[in-house]
């Protein structure tokens, strides 16, 4: 089991985020985290590379309490794909060894290659600036910066929904990639068709809550009537 949630709630400023959340996230896993705006999704990504500290209960990460694991070894095994991927000034190989930089290391040439290809690059990319790649291209590097770190686990917030539609499946096949080499995916979307294509299991929150998880059948072709609800597009949640 990669991460274990038992009754996790997340408060801010009194307001209630998240509520009694208990979860397993399975090692090896694509699982997708569904539900209206609001709904606690991203807040959930967040504890589970130490963004944020939950309010009360327990997450366990390879079987061990999360706190227990220095943030920045945590860091290098969990790391994160946002929805707006931030590059540094400078080139397409300056952003994809910001990490190694950062700990004074040095990551090797045919290393950044071996990367710029694992995700679906062109290798003549490397030495271009980076602030004038397309949208796609910019959330390739951030994954390949991320990648240098050699993760065990990718956490997905929105990566494709402000991608075009070429590049949307361009990222969602170079994740899924990912996922075949071994990489435990916990994905955010909104984007009902990329979920319900790509999960292998999953959670539907809604106000913070579960309302229904399990594996793709479960998810998607369920019975539950709120889970229903949402996905026919009908359920409607305040930010």
């Amino acid at each position: 089991m990669e991460f274990k949630l038992e009754s996790v709630s997340l408060q801010k400023q009194e307001k209630t985020i998240l509520s009694s959340i208990s979860l397993e996230i399975p090692a090896g896993s694509i699982f997708i985290l569904i539900g209206p705006s609001g709904s606690g999704k991203s807040s959930l990504l967040r504890l589970l590379n130490r963004l944020d500290a939950p309010t009360s209960g327990r997450i366990l990460y390879k079987d061990q309490p999360i706190e227990s694991y220095p943030v920045q070894e945590l860091r290098k095994e969990v790391g994160m794909l946002f929805q707006h991927p931030v590059m540094i000034n400078g080139t397409v190989r300056d952003n994809i060894a910001l990490g190694h930089k950062l700990q004074k290391k040095d990551l090797p040439e045919e290393k950044v290659l071996e990367l710029i290809e694992r995700v679906g690059l062109e290798k003549d990319l490397i030495d271009k600036d980076a602030s004038v790649l397309s949208g796609g291209q910019k959330q390739r590097v951030a994954l390949a910066r991320t990648l240098a770190n050699d993760p065990k686990v990718l956490l997905l917030d929105e990566p494709t929904s402000a991608l075009d539609p070429g590049a949307v499946v361009q990222v969602r096949e170079t994740l899924i990639q990912q996922a075949k080499r071994g990489i435990t995916l916990v994905w955010v979307t909104h984007d009902m068709d990329v979920a319900s294509d790509v999960a292998t299991g999953g959670a539907l929150l809604v106000g913070g809550k579960i309302v229904v998880q399990g594996g793709r059948e479960e998810l998607f072709e369920g019975k539950n009537q709120i889970a229903q609800t949402f996905l026919k597009g009908e359920l409607k949640e305040n930010e």
